[in-house]
């Protein structure tokens, strides 16, 4: 299993679903103490946005582009991904095959 670190943001503090993406743990780090020269892309893994509906420890699944517009009032995924960095908690996981991720 390959070990990284996903950063989870919860809209809401009365519901469980979350948001998350996982990132490069070195250059999140940089990036979230005021280093916004990285680019994005190098601060995150891929700008794959994903979902759970039971919170940090439920199954997580790609965001719907509908879901996205709801939460953040857009798709757009360099603008979803920078809320999510600016916003959320990080938090280390595992990745086993394909894409489901385990949390430590």
């Amino acid at each position: 299993m390959k070990s990284t670190t996903q950063v989870f943001y919860k809209p809401s503090p009365t519901e469980h679903e979350t948001f998350s993406v996982v990132v490069n743990p070195d250059e999140y780090k940089k990036w979230s103490q005021g280093d916004r020269t990285i680019p994005l892309v190098e601060v995150v893994d891929s700008f794959d946005i994903f979902y759970s509906e039971q919170g940090f420890q439920g199954k997580l699944g790609r965001a719907s582009k509908q879901q996205l517009d709801n939460v953040f009032g857009t798709h757009t995924d360099d603008v979803v991904v920078a809320k999510i960095l600016e916003a959320g908690t990080d938090q280390p996981t595992e990745l086993s095959g394909g894409s489901a991720i385990k949390h430590r």
